[in-house]
């Protein structure tokens, strides 16, 4: 009798297979976690196994202690056991480790009956058996061999054992002398190299192993955080034939190192044995042909048919391709005999990486591929080149849409801040060396906050880009138009006079007013105040016009709304002094007076929601939680308001850029850390159990005094700092990072966490995470807000949650405004979520009486209005 050791997370297909293995005699042992497992053969390891099989129930997502299970079935010391992966279906990853694993096959759950003829056919061979039974055995099929390159411990470990878990054998190197150091001594196939390293960059050691003899034969691929054109055209113009980022899911991460390693294999098995050449290229994923000293073709694989558009191999053995498909580029320009890289590479024997160009489909449409020519020598006479090629048509429109998501606006689809600024860089510059002059308008919504407060989100929305579009239907063409805020447009109106440019200010400020603006059967008025800035020699920079026009625009509300004013040196500088003095002692009275407002938006995690009971309507959320038995909300962001003359509430983006400028935030943060933490104290005094998140400003990081009035505080009012979480935004900390980890780590030794706010707004806010010892991320609400319908933000919010999850942290989603956004976040795993449609803004917070770990209320200083 045969003793099984079944591995299965699911209750259900755990009761199917034991069922089925007991029907037929056999002993099992039954373990429903993988940490159970992972204990147990641990175990067996230092004894004999007492195991003849494990039958695997493979993870549906990602699972360290799974990870380590299957790391650990690969090693030596497990060698002669049988194992059996059951799966709902047969992805790459699977298939990968089972063909590389001897004694090892792959059955889906459909087909779990055949679990017991399976485990007798492995039990009765030495060689492999999977679900393709002509791979060849783990014995005679050698496994890639993979160099790491990074510099971040935790980024080698992840990788290394989700390579290594996958069939891999991995080496990992810190820099760039470690990494050509390893690679000199030992045979690698493929080096995953970070671009930014202690020692240099990514491309430096792909250019060494390329140039070096002994190791030019490795594959080099350059792996970075960061989306710049640069680095990537720096890693291949250095020999890289692959570049990939690290917020990639790990299954793409996968497919390409499969893809990378396929391409070794054929390429491998061309020169140890020609004869193979045809059964190996037709399992290889990527297109590969090849050609002879002539240029004709001598031989091609099914994928390269098909994804040039043919059927048989008859219209392409013997013909030219130069002649077939790659005599012409998209454009339709004949490219020389002579010229055309690709022929000159066939005759010459001349090797080419990662070529980019055009091939011709059968069809006459054309498609963007990346070729690698090779010389095939035999014998040491050169018989011709095999090509490698794959399309890359998807991914050049990806990189196309990333670019375009860089410069533009994904809601009103316009230019965004960032592309304007160099526009009117641009500008100032020509301006100061021809005669012209042009103009800077300035546009900001009159009341627009009133519309998002009472008709939400999802109108504010629509308004911005219907006015979107107004205003691009009367733009010329030589004119430049730009979101550049929640609110705020930018136009640049090129080789104007002051004149015209009053007039073009007044056209737009008409239009806007003219629209009808209907949301749910409601009608709303339209009106925007537009600040004028002439662009003339005088003007010193981008930055100087657009804080003059900003402070016109500034003007023009004061004006009455609906109004335009054209700047005015010193009489528009004094206005801001004026304005920028009231509000200074309206928040000096403000501090004093205990005149600050704190109020109160759920947050509510993910785990504890039934997405098929969820209501349609907003704000009703919260009353079904607290209805339900053993359910409560314990998590809370605090939005700060200030209290006007007649008990009004004012937005914080009404006075925080004052109190900024007369460098105040440290007060108001210290006052809203009190205050906060004697609420605190008062809801713990009345049974509440709550943890408390502050949000610091950027002068608050600074503030080396911080973590000892924390601690006094807490103190005072007898409260445990580990209640405490403090919430910083990406831009500041990165901006101050210094003090950002200084003030982390003193806090830190109180027992407080951390979380990073904005998160997402820049590929390079995956490296951050490693400078940034943060529990929790805050995901951007830009994001979100877009995540149903715009897949770059979906991707974006997708690829935040692997990585924060990958590495121990928790995520919060803000502006959730529907049911359909709720789901579509449960399903990628997000662990909180906040927003319009869950409840607005409260007085009190909602409190529970039960104790629990995980309870957070948050207070944030609102930046947008």
């Amino acid at each position: 009798m045969h003793h099984i050791l079944l591995i299965e997370l699911s209750a259900t297909l755990r009761h199917l297979a034991h069922k089925l293995f007991k029907k037929n005699s056999e002993q099992v042992t039954v373990l429903k976690s993988y940490t159970e497992a992972l204990t147990c053969l641990d175990n067996e390891a230092d004894e004999e196994l007492t195991y003849s099989s494990v039958v695997l129930g493979w993870p549906e997502k990602t699972d360290p202690d799974a990870d380590e299970i299957i790391a650990l079935l690969s090693e030596p010391a497990y060698k002669n056991l049988s194992v059996i992966v059951l799966a709902h279906e047969a992805d790459s990853a699977i298939l990968e480790w089972v063909t590389n694993r001897n004694l090892t096959a792959l059955v889906v759950w459909d087909d779990y009956r055949e679990c017991v003829e399976t485990l007798k056919k492995i039990q009765q061979k030495t060689s492999t058996i999977s679900i393709h039974p002509d791979f060849t055995s783990r014995e005679h099929k050698s496994k890639i061999r993979i160099l790491f390159v990074d510099d971040s411990p935790t980024v080698r470990v992840n990788y290394r054992r989700l390579l290594r878990a996958n069939g891999y054998e991995t080496d990992t190197a810190a820099s760039v002398e470690e990494g050509y150091e390893k690679a000199i001594e030992s045979q690698y196939d493929i080096a995953i190299i970070d671009y930014f390293l202690p020692d240099g960059t990514g491309d430096q050691l792909c250019a060494q192993l390329r140039e070096s003899p002994e190791t030019n034969r490795i594959s080099s691929a350059i792996i970075t955080g960061t989306y710049h054109d640069k680095v990537i055209k720096d890693s291949l113009d250095a020999g890289a034939i692959e570049c990939m980022f690290k917020n990639e899911a790990n299954e793409l991460f996968l497919a390409r190192i499969a893809s990378m390693s396929r391409m070794k294999r054929v390429m491998s098995s061309i020169e140890k044995d020609h004869k193979r050449l045809e059964g190996i290229l037709s399992s290889v994923g990527d297109g590969v042909y090849g050609v002879n000293t002539k240029g004709l073709i001598t031989f091609i694989n099914p994928a390269a048919k098909t994804i040039l558009g043919y059927e048989k191999s008859e219209k392409l053995i013997g013909k030219s391709p130069y002649s077939l498909f790659h005599s012409t580029s998209e454009n339709g320009d004949t490219i020389a005999f002579d010229e055309c890289p690709l022929q000159i590479a066939y005759g010459s024997g001349q090797q080419l990486l990662a070529k980019e160009t055009d091939f011709k489909h059968s069809d006459g449409k054309y498609i963007t591929v990346e070729c690698t020519v090779f010389p095939l020598n035999i014998d040491g006479e050169l018989e011709g080149s095999v090509v490698a090629f794959r399309d890359i048509t998807v991914r050049k429109l990806l990189e196309e849409e990333l670019k375009w998501q860089a410069t533009h606006d994904s809601l009103t689809k316009l230019s965004n801040r960032y592309y304007f600024e160099e526009q009117l860089r641009n500008e100032v510059i020509r301006i100061k060396r021809s005669s012209e002059q042009s103009a800077l308008l300035y546009l900001d919504l009159d009341r627009f906050k009133y519309i998002n407060d009472t008709a939400g989100h999802a109108a504010g929305d629509k308004l911005l880009v219907e006015i979107g579009t107004q205003l691009s239907t009367r733009l010329r063409s030589s004119d430049t138009l730009a979101r550049i805020g929640g609110d705020e447009f930018a136009i640049i109106l090129r080789n104007v006079s002051e004149q015209q440019a009053e007039a073009a200010a007044n056209m737009y400020r008409l239009a806007l007013e003219r629209l009808n603006f209907y949301y749910q059967g409601k009608s709303y008025v339209i009106n925007v105040s537009i600040g004028l800035m002439m662009i003339s020699k005088e003007i010193h920079s981008h930055g100087e016009a657009l804080a003059n026009a900003d402070l016109a625009c500034f003007i023009a509300k004061g004006q009455g709304r609906n109004s335009i004013h054209l700047y005015d040196g010193q009489a528009d500088e004094k206005a801001l002094m004026d304005k920028d003095l009231g509000w200074s002692v309206r928040l000096k009275e403000a501090l004093e007076k205990n005149l600050f407002v704190l109020l109160y938006q759920p947050i509510v995690p993910l785990d504890i929601l039934d997405c098929d009971t969820l209501p349609e309507k907003t704000g009703q959320l919260v009353k079904l939680i607290n209805e339900t038995p053993n359910s409560s909300i314990r998590h809370n962001e605090v939005l700060l308001r200030l209290k006007d003359s007649r008990g009004k509430l004012i937005a914080p983006d009404a006075f925080l850029p004052t109190a900024e400028r007369f460098n105040m935030m440290v007060e108001i943060d210290r006052w809203v850390i009190r205050n906060s933490i004697s609420r605190l104290a008062d809801l713990n005094r009345k049974g509440a159990t709550t943890t408390l998140s502050i949000n610091l400003s950027a002068q608050s990081l600074e503030d080396r005094e911080l973590a000892n009035y924390v601690k006094k505080i807490t103190a005072d009012f007898q409260v445990d700092p580990k209640k405490l979480l403090f919430e910083i935004t990406e831009n500041s900390a990165i901006a101050n990072l210094d003090a950002a980890n200084h003030l982390i780590k003193h806090l830190r030794m109180l027992g407080c966490q951390f979380a990073l706010d904005d998160f997402g707004r820049g590929f390079c806010s995956f490296s951050h995470l490693k400078f940034l010892p943060v529990d929790f991320i805050k995901i951007d609400g830009i994001f979100i807000q877009g995540v149903l319908h715009d897949k770059i933000d979906r991707a974006i919010v997708n690829s935040v949650v692997q990585i924060a999850h990958s590495v121990g942290k928790k995520t919060i989603a803000e502006y959730v405004e529907s049911v359909e956004v709720i789901k579509l976040l449960k399903e990628m795993g997000v662990d909180y979520v906040q927003g319009y449609y869950i409840s607005r803004p409260k007085e009190s917070p909602e409190e529970s009486k039960q104790l629990d770990s995980e309870k957070i209320i948050s207070y944030k200083i609102e930046q947008n209005g």
